[in-house]
């Protein structure tokens, strides 16, 4: 990546690889991003047009969506990573299925706050300004009026030091398809959240978890927590939106990317309610107890380091204690951030590419993310999950 340092690749590496930790002498260990990364070997990039803002790529089902924006405080639970905060702080998005909306201002893709420490972090200023980065369009509606009907909950984690708002383009499709994303912001685990009173939380955790310091175990366990307190507050008896009634408890399920897709696992472990789950390319960093899952259905989608006997151990590891259904797949010529809004980041602002093109980045990772809560959470078989199709020939099963 553009002006990356070594200390910032290692520490992306070890949360995606489940690697130690090797950093740069002169720069403190940084977080795992999953937006606008370098490729190992990069396409040449295209020239940027930057004049205009990135669109997202439009969503691909029959609802529009619609967007609603939380703040929520666990009263219940020390901060890990500020106790002196006295509560745990998360933001929160929901997109949703809606009603065609009237034509409008779509919702905000992030603060620009948000977007320069994600960018000065990173290194790469110069060629992704925080503004233009921030004004990107987006295909949702804030507040928009709900579709009817009940719809399964999906949660969305991102990957460790960025935010929420790098998965949307997946968030806006699920929700088009017919149902409820909670993606998730994680207190000072990304570079940084704006919430209300004008506040920024950074990333104190990327300080803290590294070379001898504290396993990714604890930033799992901790989301595993954040995931129950959300979903306490979405389907409790007192929810906290006023259309959560369109939410069908009895079908929940959750994906993340990086650490956030390894937090899934370790989610469905401490809590029944998330039925089904997915790991995008993250290594695991928790052990499954003896039962496994219980039965419930589980996925991985990665890049070919995450190929059975590739540079990830923690697959081949976890692989035989999934007792459910299970599918491990693989995705050629991606890269570790080709599951998340970065594929779109990357080819707008002439950022260097893998081989995978944007396009289909996007489309596989929408095309196995709905197939999988399609048939787990609906019910409904997907041919696109029994083995290799002609449509798709990126995508490897792999049967160890």
């Amino acid at each position: 990546m553009i002006g990356r340092t070594r200390a910032v690749t290692a520490v992306a590496l070890s949360f995606a690889l489940a690697l130690p930790v090797v950093a740069a002498s002169t720069a403190s260990a940084a977080p795992q991003s999953s937006a606008l990364p370098a490729a190992a070997s990069p396409a040449p990039a295209a020239p940027a047009d930057v004049a205009s803002p990135l669109q997202l790529p439009r969503p691909t089902g029959e609802y529009g969506v619609g967007s609603s924006v939380f703040h929520l405080v666990d009263r219940s639970r020390t901060d890990p990573w500020k106790p002196g905060a006295g509560a745990r702080e998360l933001m929160l998005t929901l997109h949703y299925p809606a009603a065609r909306p009237r034509p409008g201002r779509p919702a905000p893709y992030a603060t620009t706050e948000e977007t320069a420490l994600l960018v000065k972090g990173l290194g790469i200023e110069a060629a992704v300004p925080a503004a233009q980065l921030s004004a990107t369009r987006t295909n949702s509606r804030p507040d928009a009026r709900p579709a009817r009907g009940s719809h399964p909950l999906i949660v969305l984690s991102p990957g460790f030091g960025v935010s929420r708002y790098t998965l949307t383009n997946l968030a806006e499709d699920l929700a088009s398809r017919g149902y409820v994303v909670a993606s998730l912001d994680h207190a000072y685990e990304s570079y940084g959240i704006s919430v209300p009173g004008g506040r920024t939380l950074t990333c104190l955790a990327c300080d803290a978890v590294g070379d001898g310091g504290v396993s990714g175990s604890v930033v799992t366990a901790t989301r595993a927590k954040d995931v129950s307190f959300v979903l306490d507050r979405l389907t409790g008896r007192h929810p906290i939106w006023r259309y959560a009634d369109m939410i069908d408890k009895r079908r929940i399920g959750m994906a993340g990317h990086s650490i956030g897709g390894a937090s899934a696992a370790t989610a469905m472990v401490e809590d029944r309610r998330v039925g089904a789950g997915i790991n995008m390319d993250g290594a695991f960093w928790d052990a499954l107890p003896a039962g496994g899952l219980g039965g419930r259905p589980f996925m991985m989608l990665g890049t070919d380091e995450h190929r059975p006997g590739g540079e990830d151990k923690t697959w081949d590891r976890t692989w035989p204690t999934l007792g459910g259904w299970k599918r491990w797949l693989s995705v050629a010529g991606s890269e570790h951030f080709s599951f998340s809004d970065s594929p779109a980041i990357e080819e707008h602002f002439g950022l260097p590419r893998p081989p995978l093109p944007a396009r289909r980045a996007i489309g596989i990772t929408r095309t196995y993310v709905a197939a999988f809560f399609d048939e787990h959470l609906r019910g409904i078989p997907q041919p696109v999950l029994a083995g290799p199709t002609a449509g798709n020939p990126e995508v490897r099963f792999e049967n160890p």
